[in-house]
Order: structure tokens, then sequence, then C-alpha cells
């Protein structure tokens, strides 16, 4: 059976300030994130992005509306959902190896899922590295070790909060390659937060654009492209134009005075 559908309907969250004061973070959101899908959120910072994954991940909780995963009520964390961070959040003392195994032995599962941590080294593409410590590899090696580590023990959705924002912006492609690759081959809800439009674009099944705070969601873009996706093309383009119009970013069109 595939699992990992989200319901989100009619969450609202605040948070209070230092002055007391309360803050509406988000306001009436409604969403459906389908099994197996790929789905981007963007919009400005402040906008409850991030609050949006920390609902579905368990470690906040709304103020009112509901959250269900495959029907059932999300109420606390769980290893059915992985969490990935901009910053890789390694153990700078464990090796990778290590590092990929501590979500196994933390829900005390390593000694019958011991070979997992090998398949899922070799998965990211970090064979022949597994015994270096976190300081020895390049940030975009030790943002594979957190893939690895968020889906080793197989979870049913997978949550990016800009995975790859610190990234250079070749290797950020190399990344968006990879994390395409993967959703391939395991078939698992991921939901990804950015603020890069072009990259929600070249990975995403949809697109959910959020307004400034309170975020509320602006429109769902459904992306029908076939993959993989030149990002060069017209049709890619106009995805990019329509988000940045929705995002208030859009500008005028010029023809340009030159010609490559």
């Amino acid at each position: 059976m595939v699992e990992g559908g989200i319901s989100i309907s009619n969450i609202k969250k605040t948070f209070t300030n230092v002055q007391n004061e309360t803050i509406t973070a988000l306001l009436n959101i409604n969403l459906k994130i389908p099994t197996g899908s790929l789905t981007s959120l963007i919009g400005p910072s402040g906008c409850g992005k991030s609050t949006v994954l920390r609902l579905i991940a368990g470690l906040n909780h709304p103020d009112s509306g509901t959250l269900t995963l495959d029907g059932k009520q999300i109420e606390k964390p769980g290893s059915d959902r992985g969490f990935m961070f901009q910053q890789h959040t390694l153990f700078p003392w464990l090796t990778i190896r290590n590092n990929i195994a501590f979500s196994l032995k933390a829900q005390n599962i390593y000694k019958e899922n011991a070979s997992r941590v090998d398949e899922f080294i070799d998965l990211v593409g970090l064979k022949g590295f597994e015994n270096y410590y976190p300081h020895q590899l390049s940030g975009g090696m030790c943002q594979r070790a957190s893939l690895a580590r968020a889906i080793v023990s197989h979870p049913k959705v997978l949550l990016l909060d800009e995975p790859f924002g610190a990234l250079d912006a070749f290797t950020r492609m190399n990344m968006q390659d990879e994390l395409l690759r993967i959703w391939k081959e395991r078939n698992m809800t991921m939901i990804m937060v950015t603020h890069d439009v072009d990259e929600a674009i070249y990975v995403s099944d949809q697109i959910v654009v959020m307004s400034p705070r309170p975020g509320r969601i602006i429109k769902i873009v459904d992306v029908k492209l076939a993959r993989p996706r030149a990002r060069s093309s017209n049709d890619f383009l106009l995805y990019r134009s329509k988000i940045l119009r929705l995002l208030n970013f859009g500008g005028t069109e010029i023809q340009p005075e030159f010609s490559i």
C-alpha cells in the first residue's frame, strides 16, 4: 500500500513575540499533498513556509484546523516523517556512517536494519567516504549525508527546509538532480521550502505560492512539464514569469538590446 498523503484544513497558527504581541503566522491554510508527489512552498521570508513544515512534522501545533497523514491526525513527531534542514545537522564527533545510522539506533531498529546504512551511503553517492567526519567533507557532501540520514528509516514523507540554500549554484543544481533521482526511486512524498523560483519549477509537481504574513495560499501552480526539465525552455520560463508575477516580482518585459 502506497502511503504519504497529507491533508491540511483551515489551519491558523499564531505566535507571541517578545513584546507579548500576538503574531498571526498562518491563516486559513487549506492544502492537499498527494501521495508520492513533490511539492514546493515558495513565498517571501516570514510568510510561514517553515511553519507549515513544522506543523506537518508535529513540532508545532495549530491554533485551529487539522493536519492529517493518511487520514490520521498529526499530533506529534514520528518516524514516518523525515526532516532535512538548510544547514546540515550532522554530529561532528561521528563518522558519516554513524551519522546516517543514528536515526536507526534512536528507534532501536539498527540491529535488524544495519545493511540499510551501506545501501543509503551508496544511494547518495558517498561510498568511500563513510569513515570520514563532517569537517572533512564539502557542504554538498554533508547535505548528501543529511539526506541519507533523513530517509534511511523509510519515512512516508520527507520535509525539506531550504535544503540546498547554503550551497553554491552548481552544487545546488547537482543536488536537485540527486533529490529527483531518490524521489523517483523511493516513491516518497516530499515537501520542500525554497526561495528559489527556478528550483521550485525544476523539481516540483505543484508549487504552493504564499503571501506575506499572515501567510495565506495565493495560488497552487501545477507544473505540467515532462522530466527531465530544460531550465531554458520557453515553457519553463513561462512558469517562472507566472510565479514571479504572483509574488509581485514580475517587472516589465522588454526586448534585449543584444543577442547571444
